[in-house]
């Protein structure tokens, strides 16, 4: 459980800040301040001063936990590696994990394994902190205050502030009642700006023939998949073997995209695109522009957040596929 292929080699310094937004500078130095705290082991084997503060007078000043607040495609994955890599304590005492892998870990080994795993760390970080149903913030809630108690610190990044998180999901008042409690253990860190992948660039390259997505698949490595097959594959494998999936993958040839209007077939193709970009894995596809993967209905739905990610990473990719076959 470290920073993915993409995230492998990442730093503060390398961490393009816009200048038109300072707070990408602001939370370049606060997290590189909490990655000092960190391996200056403050506090580390003892006991903490208390839960997480929830905002900080100083954004440059090291709180207990540490959470990157803002929209897909800032950077906040990149800044969560680079506190990662800064960190100077020993690679097998701290830990980066997505939040499904979290939840998935917590599954595997159950809840007082999984704390009693997590505590021989100094560091644990969190990516795509999303909460999408109450039982998860419970676990997780239960998991960070247990954590945190032992002495472990935590840094965490999401798409949506700790106290909004299940905003237009879920209306139940306990569960916006662990999520408060959940936002009280963080200082907040805010990062704006528009999404790096297409600042300046054109939207999503138009679709490949299929007969020239299948004509370039060729050479080791290289796969391809009819996006219905895929599809229908997807449903029966855990969403946390996607990333089994891919090794040795270094290009994925999709034939006849469509516009996916089914929620569940929606979510898969989001964790799935997320570790197609882990591994910064080009994509070469036919059919609809991958920015037309998802209905307007979804992409105004509860999950939109995790679309719009999708559809952002995915642009990304399909850029560099094209750009593949254009070198041929």
């Amino acid at each position: 459980m470290v920073p993915p292929p993409r995230f492998r080699d990442v730093s503060f310094d390398s961490y393009r800040a816009d200048p038109a937004v300072p707070s990408q500078a602001a939370a370049v130095s606060a997290a590189r301040a909490f990655a000092t705290a960190v391996g200056d082991g403050d506090g580390a084997g003892g006991r903490r001063r208390g839960w997480f503060r929830r905002a900080a007078s100083d954004a440059s000043a090291p709180g207990e936990g540490i959470y990157l607040d803002g929209g897909f495609g800032v950077g906040k994955t990149h800044l969560l590696a680079s506190l990662w890599h800064a960190a100077l304590v020993p690679p097998e005492r701290k830990l980066f994990c997505t939040f499904v892998e979290l939840t998935n870990l917590a599954g595997a080994l159950g809840f007082a394994a999984t704390v009693e795993a997590l505590s021989a760390h100094r560091l644990v970080c969190v990516d795509e902190f999303e909460l999408d149903d109450p039982g998860d913030t419970v676990l997780v809630s239960t998991l960070l205050g247990r954590l945190s108690e032992r002495g472990v610190r935590l840094a965490a990044t999401s798409n949506t502030l700790p106290d909004q998180l299940g905003e237009g999901r879920f209306a139940a008042t306990d569960f916006l009642r662990e999520i408060q409690r959940l936002a009280e253990r963080f200082t907040v860190v805010r990062v704006d700006g528009e999404d790096y992948r297409h600042r300046g660039l054109p939207s999503a390259p138009p679709p490949v023939p299929d007969a020239l997505v299948a004509a370039s698949a060729e050479g080791e490595g290289v796969t391809l998949d009819d996006f219905d097959a895929l599809v229908a594959h997807l449903a029966t494998v855990h969403p946390s073997r996607y990333g089994p999936l891919l090794d040795g993958v270094r290009r994925v040839h999709l034939r006849g995209v469509r516009t996916v209007d089914d929620q569940s077939t929606a979510l898969r193709l989001v964790v799935l695109a997320d570790r197609l970009y882990d591994r910064d894995l080009p994509v070469v596809a036919g059919g609809v522009p991958l920015d037309r993967l998802f209905t307007p209905e979804l992409l105004a739905g509860g999950y939109r957040k995790k679309y719009f990610r999708a559809v952002s990473r995915l642009t990304a990719l399909s850029r560099d596929g094209a750009a593949s076959l254009g070198s041929r």
